[in-house]
């Protein structure tokens, strides 16, 4: 492999090594993606190892967004994309976010409008990696996936008491030495463990380190104790898996494993299980999903001007605004009514249209292992969104639907022949 491939790479194979960020222009396109993961991670406390000030951290991974933007015009100088829907869809939408959050309705208001814009661009930057052979955009999502895992194991081993944060009366793991909550641990480690799933089945990885890789973010999925994050896993590799049914011999026999271990070990311990499950909560907890179908009514009964509900009224930091004093500021913790609240009937509209539009895409496509990764990215993010926020905005959901949209359209190698390698 040459040390310089062409931008688009069209014609060119990449190498199926190990040693694929050996490439500058790899490495680059790898150093984009993370700061953009750096920039939607946030930094929610303080870190138990790095002698880093709250707000400090804060600047940081707010830095890291025009960073990833001037990374991303040394590895794509001529400002070289790829037109397609998805983004085509998300960028009007940011658009009209941005029209609705710049008049005057606070300083945060504009600075997340104007965030949603340069985070698109910097994707538009990487448009020419969709096609990409060697898939670098999945290869970066999972190195990064892997670095917070290898993180969050750290902090279980350094300070396991703050690591396991007590909440409803139960322990849940937590990231400490970079801070992160329990329900983005699960969010980032479900994913992780069902794309290596995948790829695994698919036969592009092999046994070992998918095994030490499943086997630890599961674990930490476990501790975080995150219904949510355990149901959008069963249910994306579900999904994913049936679409290589047919196709993928390792499939049927994992579906085959799966349903004995249903029978013989989950259905006798369900009793044991569904107490785990309840973390401790009463019966009205679980009903309201831990008090959000609670704060949901008030988003639904806000009085607005017509505008800003066909509109929105810019983006919040996804909590209940306009309500009384009490209220004011309970987190919304859904995506479809945090739309709602912050880009009105108009973000519904779009943001259902790119899930109808991304499942209809892989259902036009051929089975193979990207449809099938694509799939699981696509379900879990439908699943989760509708208890967690971040779709109408920079998150990690812009991220994994991107993701998903260039595996749609990626022209993988036969991974017959392709060693898939974590890192």
């Amino acid at each position: 492999m040459s040390a310089r491939r062409p931008l688009l790479g069209q014609d060119d194979e990449l190498s199926r090594s190990p040693g694929w960020l050996a490439d500058t222009r790899s490495r680059r396109v790898a150093l984009v993606w993370a700061l953009l993961f750096v920039n939607v991670l946030g930094f929610s406390g303080t870190s138990v190892l790095l002698p880093v000030p709250h707000k400090v951290g804060q600047l940081l991974t707010q830095g890291a967004l025009p960073a990833a933007l001037i990374v991303a015009f040394t590895v794509n100088p001529k400002g070289i994309v790829r037109p397609n829907w998805f983004l085509g869809l998300y960028s009007a939408l940011g658009t009209i976010t941005l029209m609705m959050s710049v008049r005057l309705v606070g300083v945060g208001t504009t600075y997340r409008g104007l965030r949603l814009v340069m985070f698109l661009a910097v994707l538009w930057l990487l448009t020419p990696w969709w096609r990409d052979r060697g898939l670098a955009l999945l290869r970066s999502q999972l190195l990064v996936l892997s670095v917070i895992l290898a993180t969050v194991v750290l902090g279980c081993i350094v300070a396991p008491g703050k690591a396991f944060s007590l909440n409803y009366r139960s322990a849940r793991l937590t990231g400490v030495v970079w801070p992160i909550p329990a329900t983005a641990v699960a969010h980032y480690m479900a994913e992780l463990a069902g794309l290596t799933i995948l790829l695994w089945l698919c036969g592009m990885i092999s046994r070992r380190p998918a095994l030490v890789v499943v086997g630890t973010s599961l674990l930490a999925v476990v501790a975080t104790r995150t219904r949510t994050a355990l149901a959008g896993l069963v249910l994306g590799l579900l999904v994913a898996g049936l679409s290589l049914f047919l196709s993928q011999r390792r499939v049927r026999r994992a579906f085959t494993i799966c349903l004995v271990v249903i029978v013989t070990v989950v259905v006798p311990l369900s009793p044991r299980i569904t107490s785990w499950l309840e973390r401790g909560q009463s019966t009205t907890d679980i009903r309201t999903l831990s008090g959000r179908t609670k704060v949901w009514p008030l988003v639904l009964s806000e009085s607005r001007p017509e505008t800003n509900k066909i509109l929105g009224s810019g983006l919040s930091n996804d909590s209940v605004i306009n309500q009384a004093p009490g209220l004011n500021g309970l987190p919304i913790d859904s995506s479809w009514l945090a739309t709602y609240q912050n880009q009105g009937v108009v973000g519904w509209v779009v943001e259902a249209i790119m899930f109808l539009g991304l499942l209809l895409t892989a259902a036009l496509q051929p089975r193979g292992p990207t449809r099938a990764l694509a799939l699981f990215l696509i379900v879990y993010c439908l699943f989760s969104s509708y208890t967690d926020t971040g779709m109408g905005e920079a998150s990690i959901y812009l991220l994994d639907l991107t993701l998903a949209a260039s595996l749609l359209v990626a022209r993988a190698s036969d991974p017959r022949n392709e060693v898939f390698e974590l890192g």
